[in-house]
């Protein structure tokens, strides 16, 4: 087994095209993982329809990839070199589609983020103080504006609730300014005008609004300009069309990608000697579980978690994430994983560099004369070197047999 590992260790072109798959999936492997999540906070889609298309459509580019290109190699029997160099070309186009992901964000859903965050830690801490919404669970509602979302109804600071066709609506809303409150009024009784003022300039003290010199009235007649209504569920936001073109682009990458993998798992196969075949595979899928199952995760989950800008929070320590910043997991997932597979396609470049003597379908015909022990002799000292490795023919294992 040792001696088998060691021969392994130096063929290099099983080295760099199993470590050109390592970086590969290492940096696919959050997406693989993390996409409905990261569709759902990046475009404000639901869970089911984010699964939808990572899971049946994405699937279905993956699986027309590997079919049609076995169907080329079985037809064309291309050399070694051309499997080698369209591996390069689609990790070249992973890498070019990773550092595209950053700027297919939507602008209107990074605002909804930041808003939500501003109105629960500065604007909007005034008038939700004593409603204790530290441990309230994540639930957005949306002002009957449309304009503001908060993170829940307890945020917003709505007292009750009501049933209007069977939908839920909150009431008597103290962050939220009522309809009445948002028109420009007149003073009667001191004739001072005041306009437009807001929910946020009160819950802040502004001075500009409130001053010892506001008339009585204005500070009676208060209440009813507050108290607005929301509803549950986010503020709507459009992000259709960024949408479709990150689903578009992400169907191209799952059908190049799978292509690619077909032809590395053909020289992987074909550049090992009979007798290190099985234990190329096993050992090709314990580096796999040390350098990418078990660590590809935990980093990006780390990631994804730095970006996190509301925690929920139990008794005794920290919850789930309830809201992410989108344009930092954008910018550090992508480029992040960008970095690993760009790594890959250097492996994939060295790759091709050491398979211009490796024959993955027939031999020329020098190889094919002498007897089997020879011929199998030229490819174990060939595979050994990480040169050559030609299957023994099937006549030959029949003979043997």
């Amino acid at each position: 087994m040792i001696d088998t590992v060691k021969r392994l260790l130096k063929n290099k072109i099983y080295m760099c095209n199993t470590l050109a798959a390592i970086f590969y999936m290492f940096g696919f492997m959050p997406f693989w993982m993390y996409t409905p999540k990261y569709i759902e906070v990046q475009y404000r889609v639901s869970a089911a329809r984010a699964s939808f298309f990572t899971g049946s459509v994405g699937l279905v580019f993956s699986a027309f990839g590997i079919l049609i290109s076995g169907f080329v190699i079985t037809k064309f029997k291309p050399t070694a070199r051309c499997l080698a160099m369209w591996n390069v070309f689609v990790s070249i186009i992973a890498v070019c589609a990773t550092i595209t992901y950053p700027f297919l964000g939507c602008n209107e859903s990074d605002m909804q983020s930041r808003q939500m965050v501003l109105h629960k830690d500065e604007v909007q801490q005034a008038c939700n103080l004593n409603c204790d919404c530290d441990f309230v669970k994540y639930s957005p509602v949306c002002s009957e504006d449309g304009q503001t979302t908060f993170i829940s109804a307890c945020h917003a600071g709505c007292r009750d609730f009501a049933m209007e066709d069977n939908k839920k609506i909150f009431t008597d809303c103290s962050c939220i300014p009522s309809p009445i409150g948002a028109a420009a009024f007149q003073l009667s009784e001191d004739s001072i005008e005041v306009s437009n003022f807001s929910v946020q300039d009160l819950a802040s003290n502004n001075d500009s609004v409130l001053t010892t010199s506001t008339p009585s009235s204005f500070i009676s007649n208060l209440p009813q300009f507050l108290g607005g209504r929301a509803f549950s569920g986010p503020c709507p936001v459009d992000c259709t069309a960024m949408f479709y073109s990150y689903i578009a682009l992400v169907c191209l990458l799952k059908f190049t990608g799978a292509s690619g993998r077909t032809s590395n798992f053909l020289v992987s196969v074909r550049c090992v000697s009979e007798r290190d075949k099985a234990t190329s595979l096993g050992f090709g899928m314990m580096l796999f579980s040390f350098f990418v199952f078990i660590p590809s995760p935990i980093i990006f989950g780390y990631i994804i978690d730095s970006t996190c800008v509301v925690w929920g929070k139990t008794c005794t320590r920290k919850g789930n994430c309830w809201l992410y910043e989108g344009e930092s997991m954008r910018y550090i997932m992508n480029f992040t994983a960008a970095v690993f597979v760009a790594i890959g396609t250097l492996f994939d470049v060295g790759t091709w560099y050491y398979v211009k003597n490796l024959q993955i379908f027939e031999a020329n015909r020098d190889e094919n004369m002498g007897t089997k022990e020879e011929r199998e002799l030229i490819n174990v000292q060939r595979a050994d070197n990480g040169e050559l490795a030609k299957p023994i023919k099937v006549a030959d294992r029949a003979d043997s047999e």
